[in-house]
């Protein structure tokens, strides 16, 4: 059975509270299992530089809520009732391009990481992951990184790796692109990335956009785990 709707949790606060909430970098979080997304409502109240603004219990709530809330960061259950995670994930991309969503699951099953990637997630991690990395993960993923397990990230670079031997065609980028790139899976944000190439972050956005098209992905997540797996030799 569907839990009850959550909506997007308010709560009083003394001005001193509300101001450092209003401070705090905001999050989103989609799950339908009342006990667990309580427990993540805790943990993610917990960190001192983040705050639960919105939980969702269901894909087609959170596309109704979510773009109100307009969060920096949205954690989503992928295994939903009705609407998955991957196909929310699509649909709130769709609205909030800005936004960053990392996918959450107790299974790092490979097809579904791929899945993940495809429909634009930021980030994967799972549910075991500890507090301390998850808010790790959470100022990586808005630092312009993308956190990912370490089995999970082996896995996706294996199978990148595979594909790219496999491939006839070579994509060949060009030198620009290629700073990009590595600047890209160093964590850097576009504008840390514009700074440090002393070009415009529109720049940066064009690169990335020839980028996605020349290595047919969707994210920067995807393009950086496949520019690492290219340069691993086979």
């Amino acid at each position: 059975m569907t839990p009850p709707s959550v909506k997007p949790i308010k709560a009083s606060f003394s001005h001193a509270a509300e101001s450092a909430r209003k401070k705090a970098l905001k999050v989103a979080l989609v799950e339908d299992q009342p006990k667990v997304r309580e427990s993540w409502i805790k943990l993610i109240n917990s960190f001192p530089d983040f705050t639960c603004i919105c939980a969702c219990t269901t894909g087609e709530e959170a596309i109704r809520l979510i773009p109100q809330e307009n969060p920096d960061v949205v954690l989503m259950d992928i295994f939903l009732p009705r609407m998955s995670g991957i196909e929310c994930t699509v649909r709130l991309k769709a609205l909030l391009p800005e936004v960053q969503i990392v996918i959450l699951t107790a299974m790092d099953d490979q097809e579904l990481v791929f899945l993940a990637l495809e429909a634009g997630a930021d980030g994967y991690l799972l549910k075991r992951t500890k507090p301390a990395d998850l808010r790790i993960a959470l100022l990586d993923v808005l630092g312009g990184g993308a956190p990912m397990t370490s089995q999970i990230a082996r896995r996706v670079i294996e199978s990148f790796r595979r594909k790219a031997k496999a491939r006839d065609e070579s994509v060949r980028l060009s030198v620009r692109e290629e700073q990009i790139l590595v600047l890209l899976s160093q964590g850097y944000s576009n504008k840390l990335i514009a700074d440090k190439l002393e070009i415009s972050i529109d720049t940066v956005c064009s690169h990335l956009k020839h980028v996605f098209e020349k290595l047919h992905v969707s994210s920067r997540t995807e393009a950086v785990v496949r520019y690492m797996a290219s340069k691993v030799p086979h």
